[in-house]
């Protein structure tokens, strides 16, 4: 016996062991199935993009929990979550060394481990109603994600569900429901497929040596077969979750969205400017990484002046653009005027901003107007900063674990207001980087009066695959509101993204690019845009009346006499 799982089952190693009713899978298949499930979590991610295998993922990680007890169940999801957040967030040792991504994937992993637990918890109730084990798996993974996106130090949302179904049909449900929407839909659809697979695993190990003495069945699950029955009855349970998971996913392209905007055209240029080394050392060559931006948006205009390119009315400079403040530095002020008056359009600039106190910094969009310089009431602060890699909360604490925390000597302050950036041609809501992820920093923006999402992001400390993580991201907001969006990166991945979540004019990654494309602004509202949060916390609502239902169940079954 197992310190994982003790309630296994055990039988003379010279007699077959059957499939015993009411026992969860034996250990020696249940643990393969938790790894493989965080391998099939990962490969539904960009940069692999098989997004089908996320419902896949979530139904083995169901089938390996069920019915354990809650230590195995929590083992079980941990092992799943290292599969899966380890390999997702490799990205993050690229430049910063091995504890920061060891520590990071150990604590999401742990969310998956609560997950488990959850899991192995509810199985009465799964038992007890065959047709209830795919809503409760999407209710628990929605539950999951949901503490996960705000805690601790405001959460990490990287890895949702929903953020793999980039190229899915059930995109579209975030017009509906947002991304909790999405995650909701995925989780239930793997429900579903476990729902099959269990009553045909079951069904096709049903038959026992002569020599063993069959247990009666506890639950609809694994009841024997129906005798003398037709073909068709014995494998409704199985056909009927398969064929609903299905229809389920493909139903999602009838769900409408936004294809194009029906306000004015604007046409917008991305200037990608590159930087002289991926790294952490790029904040070392911040003038070179301004005059990269300056230059290739002078060369813009030099096309424009030679009909070879439209002319913008907007430019969309990347996070991290100026890591020289332009406000007190005259020299970095002056270049990027010179840039903005020779384009003849506003920039908007990603900048590092010094203040308000000492050793303090601030994460800027900040509007640079031809002629006028930088317009002071159009500046966003990013609200969202990073904890440990922009700020460092416990700082002494976090001294013990690592030195490496005082290489960041000044702690980003946040914002207090959303990204609504007025630009004269259009109104922007601007998020910066990892702010894509939070549900609601993207929502108060539109709700502001955004008409174009846009994300300023910096990518030279990681690598392609966040980039395209990342744009996955940003693919499901465009969605979720209905808004033409665009992603600007100092090194890539950068691009347009229609309101159906269609991407175009994406750039290579770690390359100096300059695109340039019409946008047609919107100020609709979408469904999920005036409901906000509201989905997710009705479905998180009901994963905890799940787990107060189990545990009521769990009682009664507890004093049952016999």
């Amino acid at each position: 016996m197992t310190t994982l799982d003790r309630d296994e089952t055990h039988t003379p190693a010279a007699l077959p062991r059957p499939v015993v009713p009411g026992r969860p899978l034996p250990l020696r298949v249940a643990v393969p199935l938790a790894v493989t499930a965080g391998l099939a979590l990962l490969v539904a991610f960009p940069p692999y993009g098989l997004w089908p295998l996320a419902p896949v993922g979530v139904a083995l990680l169901a089938a390996a929990a069920h019915r354990r007890r809650l230590r195995a169940g929590a083992g079980l999801g941990f092992l799943t979550g290292v599969a899966f957040f380890a390999p997702l967030l490799a990205w993050t040792n690229l430049h910063t060394g091995y504890l920061p991504w060891v520590l990071l994937s150990l604590l999401q992993a742990g969310y998956l481990a609560l997950l488990g637990a959850a899991t192995a918890w509810v199985s009465p109730l799964a038992d007890r109603a065959r047709w209830a084990w795919p809503a409760l798996t999407g209710l628990l993974w929605v539950g999951q994600e949901a503490l996960r996106d705000r805690t601790p130090f405001g959460g990490f949302p990287w890895g949702r569900l929903a953020f793999s179904q980039d190229t899915s049909p059930l995109l579209r449900l975030a017009a509906l429901g947002g991304a909790p929407l999405v995650t909701f839909a995925v989780a239930l659809t793997g429900g579903l497929l476990v729902t099959a697979a269990w009553r045909g695993w079951a069904t096709a190990r049903r038959h026992v040596p002569e020599h063993t003495t069959p247990q009666p069945a506890d639950s609809p699950l694994d009841g024997p077969p129906p005798a003398g029955g037709a073909a068709g009855r014995r494998w409704a349970p199985v056909v009927v979750p398969a064929v609903v998971a299905v229809a389920l996913t493909v139903g999602g392209l009838l769900v409408p969205v936004a294809t194009a905007g029906s306000g004015a055209t604007v046409t917008v240029a991305i200037v990608q400017g590159n930087v002289p080394r991926l790294g952490l050392d790029f904040n070392a060559q911040r003038q070179a990484v301004l005059n990269n931006h300056v230059d290739a948006t002078i060369e813009l205009a030099a096309r424009v002046a030679a009909g070879q390119q439209r002319q913008p009315d907007l430019v969309v400079w990347p996070e991290n653009s100026s890591d020289i403040d332009p406000l007190r530095n005259p020299t970095a002020g002056a270049r990027i005027s010179q840039a903005a008056d020779t384009v003849g359009a506003p920039i908007l600039v990603g900048a590092v901003l010094l203040g308000p106190g000492a050793g303090q910094v601030r994460n800027a969009g900040i509007l640079w107007r031809p002629g006028t310089g930088a317009d002071l009431d159009q500046l966003y602060t990013k609200r969202h900063p990073v904890p440990f890699a922009e700020y460092v909360p416990l700082r002494d604490v976090a001294r013990m674990v690592s030195k490496q925390v005082d290489l960041i000597r000044n702690d980003f302050v946040p914002g207090s207001t959303p990204g609504v950036v007025r630009a004269g041609p259009a109104v922007l809501g601007d998020v910066i980087c990892f702010e894509v992820a939070y549900d609601e920093v993207v929502r108060d923006t539109v709700t502001g009066g955004a008409q174009l999402l846009v994300v300023q992001t910096n990518n030279a400390t990681f690598d392609v695959a966040e980039a395209r993580q990342q744009m996955a991201m940003v693919r499901l907001r465009a969605v979720e509101h209905g808004r033409p969006a665009l992603m600007a990166s100092t090194v890539g991945v950068s691009g347009f993204v229609a309101p159906d979540g269609r991407v175009s004019d994406a750039t290579g990654f770690n390359t100096r690019e300059v695109v340039v494309r019409q946008l047609r602004l919107d100020d609709g509202r979408t469904l999920a845009t005036r409901l906000g949060w509201w989905p997710e916390v009705a479905l998180a609502a009901l994963a905890a009346a799940a787990l107060v239902g189990a545990a009521v169940l769990r009682r009664r079954q507890r004093v049952r006499p016999g």
